[in-house]
């Protein structure tokens, strides 16, 4: 009935190191952390409690999603951090966000709109106060 939350990864189980450049999508398990540049999707595979670190001098132009994102370089596309998103002092993010826990740091650029996940609530009815 309820959604379990995950942890954060405390690991990193892959990298894309600062050299490396990645044209095409991303699907990954685990923690993965990205030092280069990605030109498409980053995705953490569906029903996994995936984390995504976007390092500050790494660069995704696509979407990414993720139970647990943090970045603190450029995404030029839309976030889906289905549970917590963290953004650091240097990064930029021009597209919408999708959160349901959110912390920003002081610096952190923002070109879109952030929109809340509500809390999945079945089985509750509201009535009006008399």
């Amino acid at each position: 009935m309820f959604r379990r939350e995950s942890k954060p990864q405390n690991r990193i189980d892959s990298l894309i190191g600062a050299t490396t450049r990645i044209e095409g999508n991303v699907f990954f398990s685990g923690g993965l952390r990205v030092d280069g540049m990605v030109r498409g999707n980053v995705a953490a595979l569906p029903d996994q409690p995936g984390t995504l670190v976007v390092s500050e001098h790494a660069r995704v132009d696509g979407e990414v999603q993720a139970a647990h994102v943090v970045v603190n370089g450029t995404v030029n596309g839309p976030v889906d951090a289905r549970e917590t998103l963290e953004l650091q002092s240097n990064s930029r993010v021009k597209g919408d966000i999708h959160y349901k826990s959110i912390e920003i740091q002081q610096g952190a650029v923002i070109e879109g709109r952030l929109v809340h996940h509500a809390a999945e609530v079945k089985g509750v009815e509201l009535k009006v106060a008399k």
